[in-house]
This record gives C-alpha cells, sequence and structure tokens, in this order.
C-alpha cells in the first residue's frame, strides 16, 4: 500500500455493543450509534470482536460466512456515507465448509477494504462461568500474517481478542511501524476482571502505541457474559477514555508527536535484543 500522510491528533472511537444473534439487528444499531458520533474528520470508528453476530453455535456463525459480502457491502456503503475509517471487529470469513476465519477488517472513508487480519490466537480455554469451556478452533481457523497499514491516523497494527495474551505479536507489530494497535475484544466476565485492564495497558507500555480496545458488554442473547470496559490507553500506559458497562461510544485524541518523543527519550525498539517469529 501507498504510504498515507498523517495527522499529529487524530481522532479515534470505540464503540461498546452487545450484539446478538441477528446480523441485521446488529448492522441496525451500529447504524444508529454511528449518528451519535463526533463530526471531527478524519475519523477512526472501531467495532468489537464478533460485532456482526454472536452466536448460540460455530454452525450459526458458518451460516452468517456463507452471507457475509452483503454485510461488507453494507459498512463500505456506511464509511462513505459517514466519511469515516472503520474497523469492523471481526466478521467470519469463510475458510472451509467447517471452518471460518475471525476477520478484522479495515476500511478507509471511501468505502475501500484496505486491510484484513485473521485472529491468530485462538481462545481454547476453560474459565469460571456460566459457559466454562471455550473451543474457538473447534470452528475457526487461525490466521498466520501479521498486519500494519498506513492510515490518516499513523500506521495501524490489527489483534483480536486472546491476541492481547501473546505479546510477541505485539512486539512484531511495532517492529513494522505501528503507532496505533486495534484490539477488539469480547473478553469473558472472570478473565476481563482479572486480566483486561493490566494486559491492555502492558501492551501500550512495551509498545509505545496508542491501544485502542473496543468491546462486547452484557449478556447476550446466546447466554454469554462479556466484561466491556471498552478503553483507550496512551503510550506511556494512562487511560484516555473508558466506558466500563452499557453500550455507547468513547473518543480520544491520539497524540502522534508525544508518541515520538516518548520513543525518542526511552528508546526501548532500538535496545531490543530478542526477537520472536510466528510459529
Amino acid at each position: 500500500m501507498n504510504k498515507t500522510a498523517s495527522i499529529s491528533t487524530p481522532t479515534i472511537v470505540a464503540l461498546q455493543m452487545c450484539s446478538g444473534l441477528s446480523p441485521d439487528d446488529n448492522i441496525t444499531s451500529l447504524k444508529r450509534a454511528l449518528k451519535t458520533l463526533p463530526a471531527t474528520r478524519p475519523l477512526l470508528v472501531c467495532l468489537p470482536e464478533a460485532f456482526l453476530v454472536f452466536s448460540k453455535t460455530g454452525n450459526d456463525t458458518l451460516r452468517v460466512a456463507k452471507q457475509v459480502e452483503q454485510y461488507k457491502l453494507q459498512l463500505s456503503e456506511l464509511c462513505q456515507h459517514h466519511n469515516i475509517w472503520l474497523n469492523a471487529g471481526t466478521m467470519p470469513e469463510p475458510f472451509n465448509e467447517h471452518k471460518y476465519y475471525a476477520a478484522s477488517h479495515l476500511y478507509n472513508n471511501q468505502g475501500k477494504l484496505v486491510a484484513t487480519y485473521n485472529k491468530i490466537h485462538l481462545f481454547d480455554v476453560t474459565v469460571d462461568d456460566k459457559t466454562g469451556s471455550y473451543r474457538e478452533s473447534d470452528f475457526t481457523q487461525a490466521g498466520s500474517d501479521v498486519v500494519v497499514v498506513d492510515s490518516p491516523f499513523g500506521k495501524i497494527g490489527l489483534t483480536v481478542c486472546y491476541d492481547l495474551r501473546f505479546s510477541g505479536l505485539f512486539n512484531e507489530l511495532v517492529r513494522q511501524g505501528a503507532d496505533i494497535i486495534l484490539v477488539p475484544s469480547a473478553f469473558t466476565v472472570p478473565t476481563g476482571q482479572a486480566h483486561w485492564q493490566p494486559l491492555l495497558a502492558a501492551r501500550a507500555i512495551e509498545t509505545q502505541c496508542y491501544v485502542v480496545a473496543a468491546a462486547q458488554y452484557g449478556t447476550h442473547e446466546n447466554g454469554r457474559q462479556t466484561f466491556g470496559h471498552s478503553i483507550i490507553i496512551s503510550p506511556w500506559g494512562n487511560t484516555l477514555s473508558e466506558l466500563p458497562t452499557g453500550t455507547g461510544f468513547i473518543s480520544c485524541n491520539a497524540d502522534l508527536d508525544q508518541l515520538q518523543k516518548i520513543r525518542r527519550d526511552m528508546p526501548v525498539q532500538s535496545h531490543q535484543r530478542f526477537r520472536e517469529h510466528l510459529l
């Protein structure tokens, strides 16, 4: 991609949603939310993981994956209509008849799909909540590519939810030039209470990037409960904006000049003596 000139204080918004079973209803909720956002342009809008469908089963999500192009077209049109850049959390993209990618798409304000990141680290864990056992890999295919893209907001690195626990990915993003790292998420309540804010702050501090985490919140139609607490954290580790509960949005102006000063004053990347590689 051709390099895009960035502005020094871009405006970033993170939407907090409680997505349900119907993609059409979730798109309607998104349309309603977009009408409430700041008039500032350029504007980067970030959606949570699974914003399009929060299904009961992987088979339900597979069915949505087969129809995903119509929803991608709607997102493209929304970006053009509102003159926004949009990170569409995750949407199911077909891999084969039995699995899909958890794809995080980035659209520009002309409605063009400029980047796609497929979630690398899949949530196969046991959690002390009503769901208990999570096996994301039963229906989701892991991605394999690290994605950093030029934008008017600086270089954007893409991750998804459980990726947050793997600092090697974040270190690779900043090695590839990331200034802002997006973490669309649907954290469980127990893991969110224990680890959400410390992990996000750690990733921001160690990469010296802005970290933007749009989250799912509440009790969903499928019975799952998510933690919320959408948050934007500075490269120094300060919380700039947070929405603990409910649906709505948070925003901030990212100061890219201050980001560069932090990196000049404490040049941790040039001091780095370890390198990691994706397995």
